[in-house]
């Protein structure tokens, strides 16, 4: 096939619900007197997530899919090559579950967001040797029947009754005459959307590292790692008999910490058939460390289960290494919260009930995601959701995307929306992280018009003064000095904060605008970014340098972003950011804002020692803190667990949040020191900055261009020596300590403080 078929298809359900895990069959022989099949695409979606096979065995290894996009107007299908599976006779099957589009979503427990409904829409187009192409759409024809899945639900797990496990129905000739039929389903295919993004799959198996009983008498199973999937194992019991997995991220007095779940039950059961049961709940997931079983017959061994790991196929692309064991547990722990987390969508948090895909976390976390993998086509797909909702809400981004909360009543802290300062600012400063990540242009390209619009609705917000100074704000969310019920309550102005923020994404429009060639706009970002800096330093600076609320996010961003007006004001803030800073005891101050920014901001401004410093501290709160309580991914809050083993009391408590592992970026490329000079890494600045504590470090990047990988070392007697590997047809410049910075080739360089030494194929 040249090309695929236009859409014959029909989006069917069943007629009967079976437990909102239903299964739908079709038998048909293949085409006579056309040759052999020599191509045969599937191409499948759903109302809800479907599992498709041919003759009982999967189409492929994805999983969850279609996953979670802006189901009003983008409903994802994926595409199958299935000649393989080809038999003369054949049936083709869906299993189908609730999913995100009829299941549990968000905190107020309502369900069935987006229709009452599953239902399953396929075509399969088989090309024959002579050049002749068979057909076979979902309709009226299809039949429907009853699974083992008595329930299934993202938030609150799966429960399957081995008894009625069967799978003849997937074999050509079985008796089928108990099975229902089916229904259409109103269905517009211009909703259709091909994914940009790759599936969501299973990654790796873990075993347990231990089982333990409670101090209640129950089993617990400790899988050594904060993951995301569900169990999987085979067993064999008495007929009628049940076993039960509750999952939780930690413990709490030697039990299962389930409070912080909320209202997710997190909870899996296995109805035992009496023959040997194969369970593997895929119509959920969990997040998890710790599992607790009960009813397993006989002992339970670590031979006896594993744990899935179940994220989005991505490439790993970077690595980094230091001489600090718990910096490289936290760097551990942040690829861990980005695998937990990019499940089919950027979210939050895996495990409680919410799971959404919160536009302020993935906008400070975007440099980091896309050094560690190659996140573009991932975050490329999560984009055209956030302009779709954006489209339907006159260019405001929302909270979420995709935006659920629209559908909700809004709790008492968070007003009816509006656009939020580094929140929206996820629809412009992620598609810069991508180009500044790969050099790819047509990255801007798509998301200009969502940019756009978001920059000049939040230009339409500007009080009189010029700031951004009205209206909801986030803020410095999560602020380590707020009340555990009061997150909001940061020491940074929300003022400053945001309008520092709009600072930032005009100057990023203004360049978006060039590189695309549109002049009259750069032109009117420009001037944008000049009225609100000059807005800026004439309300929230004073004169003598304090910034308004003079706390260590308001300095930080404002370093960061560049937004003073002058060099003198600049190096004032780096002084009074790194005198707040060890006035503080290098113990982290900023919450979601400041956190991603303020040891770029330090090192900057010239004070690299302070920022290693505030890196390296262990007492709470700080990043090393959650490593020396056995964390395995990054906490939401800084103290998510006390010092004593005991649970934020806070409603909002996650052991798995990325945002404030934001920090990654700075290893990265400061303590690292490998940075673009050019978009892509076309060009790489080579700028490693070592510091208090660390005497070495090493760190690679896959880059569009080939791989960069770099090196530093403390010399015995002092001095350091700095190596950097570049790819061939890529150049870079080199700004080692104590030495003029310079431009090399392709090749291996070292460098020693007393001067140059080339090795390997260096020129």
């Amino acid at each position: 096939m040249t090309a695929l078929l236009p859409w014959s298809a029909t989006m069917i359900a069943p007629n009967e619900d079976f437990n909102g895990a239903p299964l739908l069959r079709k038998e048909f022989a293949l085409a006579d007197s056309h040759g052999s099949p020599v191509k045969a695409i599937l191409r499948a979606t759903s109302f809800g997530v479907y599992e498709a096979s041919i003759n009982g065995r999967p189409v492929g290894e994805d999983v969850l899919s279609p996953g979670w996009s802006a189901y009003e107007w983008r409903l994802r299908y994926r595409s199958y090559d299935i000649t393989h599976l080809l038999e003369p006779v054949n049936v083709i099957g869906a299993a189908l579950g609730n999913g995100w589009y009829r299941g549990n979503l968000s905190w107020n427990g309502n369900s069935a967001f987006y229709g009452s409904e599953l239902g399953f829409f396929g075509q399969l187009d088989i090309e024959y040797a002579d050049g002749f192409v068979q057909t076979l759409s979902t309709d009226s024809s299809w039949q429907s029947g009853p699974s083992a899945i008595l329930a299934n639900d993202l938030y609150n797990g799966q429960t399957i009754d081995a008894r009625l496990t069967a799978d003849n129905w997937t074999k050509p000739g079985s008796d089928t005459r108990s099975w229902g039929g089916v229904h259409a389903l109103e269905f517009d295919t211009a909703r259709l959307a091909e994914p940009i993004s790759p599936p969501v799959v299973r990654n790796e198996v873990l075993r347990p590292v231990d089982i333990f009983t409670s101090p209640s008498g129950k089993t617990l199973l400790d899988f050594g790692q904060n993951l995301v999937g569900w169990l999987r194992f085979t067993v064999q019991g008495q007929r009628g008999d049940t076993i039960t997995v509750r999952h939780a991220e930690v413990l709490e007095d030697g039990e299962l910490g389930v409070r912080p779940l909320r209202t997710a039950q997190a909870t899996d059961s296995l109805i035992l058939s009496g023959g040997p049961d194969f369970f593997e709940p895929t119509f959920t997931f969990h997040g998890f460390r710790y599992a607790e079983v009960t009813g397993w017959p006989g002992e339970l061994t670590a031979d006896s289960v594993e744990a899935v790991v179940v994220h989005s196929a991505l490439e790993r692309t970077g690595t980094f290494e230091c001489s600090n064991p718990l910096v490289n547990q936290l760097h551990r722990n942040i690829v861990w919260g980005l695998k937990g987390n990019f499940l089919d969508l950027p979210t939050d948090c895996p495990q409680r009930n919410e799971r959404l895909g919160w536009t302020g976390d993935i906008a400070v976390f975007a440099p980091t995601a896309a050094y560690l993998y190659d996140v573009k086509d991932f975050l490329q797909d999560w984009l055209q959701d956030l302009a779709a909702e954006q489209g339907a809400a006159d260019g405001m981004v929302p909270f979420t995307v995709p935006d659920i909360l629209k559908y909700e009543e809004h709790p008492k802290e968070f007003p009816a929306p509006e656009s939020t300062a580094l929140w929206s600012e996820a629809a412009v400063w992620v598609p810069w992280a991508l180009w500044d990540a790969y050099g790819d242009q047509d990255v801007l390209r798509r998301q200009y018009d969502s940019m756009t619009a978001h920059t000049r609705r939040v230009e339409g917000l500007l009080s009189e003064t010029g700031l951004w100074d009205r209206g909801f704000q986030f803020g410095d969310w999560l602020d380590p000095d707020a009340a555990p019920d009061q997150p909001w309550n940061s020491k940074a102005d929300n003022g400053v904060v945001a309008t520092a923020c709009l600072y930032r994404t005009a100057r990023l429009m203004s360049e978006t605008a060039a590189i695309l060639g549109h002049a009259d706009d750069a032109e009117e970002f420009s001037d944008l970014a000049e009225r609100v800096r000059s807005a800026f330093n004439s309300h929230y600076v004073g004169p003598d340098g304090i910034i308004l609320s003079d706390c260590t996010t308001v300095y930080a961003l404002a370093i960061a972003f560049d937004v003073l007006d002058g060099d003198g004001e600049r190096t004032f803030a780096g002084n009074r950011l790194a005198e707040l800073v060890s006035r503080n005891g290098y113990r982290v101050s900023t919450g979601f804002a400041g956190t991603p920014f303020i040891t770029w901001a330090l090192s900057e401004s010239g004070h690299v020692d302070d920022a290693y410093r505030l890196l390296l501290e262990e007492q709470c709160p700080s990043w090393l803190y959650p490593v020396t309580m056995g964390a395995t991914t990054v906490w939401e809050r800084w103290d998510s667990m006390l010092p004593d083993g005991t649970i934020n009391q806070g409603e909002m408590t996650s052991f798995n949040h990325y945002a404030l592992g934001a920090v990654a970026d700075w290893l990265h490329k400061v303590i690292g020191g490998i940075r673009p000079l050019e978009p892509g890494y076309a060009r790489v600045l080579y700028a490693p900055k070592p510091g208090h504590g660390i005497q070495w470090a090493n760190t690679s990047l896959v880059t569009p261009h080939g791989t960069v990988a770099s090196e530093w070392h403390l010399q015995e007697g002092g001095g350091y020596e700095f190596s950097v590997t570049v790819p061939d047809g890529v150049s870079a410049e080199i700004d080692v300590p104590s030495m003029p910075r310079q431009e090399v080739g392709s090749g291996t360089h070292t460098f020693r403080t007393s001067g140059l030494v080339l090795t390997g194929e260096g020129k």
